[in-house]
């Protein structure tokens, strides 16, 4: 999201050099959506990674769809969710040429929609599927409840919803649980949260217990942040959004730190201002 007009507005060269860069330290799954950059970003990325050399079978692609989004490349009056099976359908052969490739490794509904109709999702899923176009299906930033209703008709592989130290609302209200209890895995978006976005009585108090921790683990605040969510028991992969190439390398060796069963609670205890219950 953050490659193309609505982030660093990177040329085709500085793409294929951030695509090099990713599979060098290891990143080898990009995420997008076909709404980023007002449906511009898929078709740029897709430049960048035919000159980039990359092999498609060594990365994995994801995209999102279902959101009719408002710009001057799409004709709409209002923001809304379309998950009819001619547009879901259309939607992902769009994204398909946009990428340059002939197939996606993962299918996300991009919002749940009031209006969904779970029987039309799975038969545009099935044609999805047995075309060769799509791999996994999954969605993002639905409920438990939602994830029911699409699951009976479907297998549903993901769910990328916001998680993070500061807005671990999904690790309460079973959304964790549930993803944990039927083999969904859960996709964090935004998994620094709003540590570096905000200077708050909370920010403040995780700062000063992260940085009691740094010495102890040798790492940075990020990466106690990444190995924080990465230690839940549901598997958490975060979907990492800076352009940094440093940070992008360090995300990566977080993977390798394992906090202590207290240091974790430590964290938590600096976040929520209170001991757990």
């Amino acid at each position: 999201m953050t490659w193309g007009v609505w982030g660093k507005q990177f040329s085709t060269s500085e793409m294929d050099a951030m695509i090099q860069h990713c599979l060098s330290v290891g990143i080898t799954t990009f995420d997008h959506a076909d709404i980023y950059g007002g449906y511009t970003t898929e078709a740029e990325f897709g430049k960048a990674f035919t000159t980039s050399g990359a092999k498609r079978e060594d990365i994995q692609l994801i995209s999102k769809c279902g959101i009719q989004y408002m710009s001057d490349n799409r004709n709409n009056k209002v923001k809304h969710y379309d998950y009819c099976k001619d547009y879901i359908i259309w939607s992902v052969e769009e994204s398909l040429k946009h990428l340059q490739t002939e197939y996606l490794d993962l299918l996300l509904l991009h919002r749940p929609s009031p209006l969904m109709q779970p029987n039309e999702i799975a038969e545009a899923i099935s044609i999805l599927k047995k075309q060769g176009k799509i791999i996994d299906f999954g969605v993002s930033n639905f409920t438990p409840s939602q994830m029911d209703m699409i699951g009976l008709r479907m297998d549903v592989d993901v769910n990328q919803i916001e998680f993070s130290l500061t807005a671990h609302q999904a690790m309460h209200d079973g959304t964790l649980d549930y993803m944990l209890t039927n083999g969904v895995q859960p996709m964090a978006w935004s998994p620094l949260g709003l540590v570096f976005k905000e200077d708050t009585e909370q920010t403040r108090r995780i700062h000063k217990q992260l940085g009691a921790l740094m010495g102890k683990y040798n790492t940075t605040e990020d990466q106690l942040l990444l190995a924080w969510l990465l230690k839940h028991p549901s598997n958490i992969t975060p979907v990492v959004g800076t352009t940094n190439k440093e940070r992008l390398q360090q995300a990566m060796e977080a993977t390798r730190i394992e906090l202590e069963l207290e240091d974790w609670f430590l964290i938590l205890v600096a976040a929520q201002g209170h001991k757990v219950p």
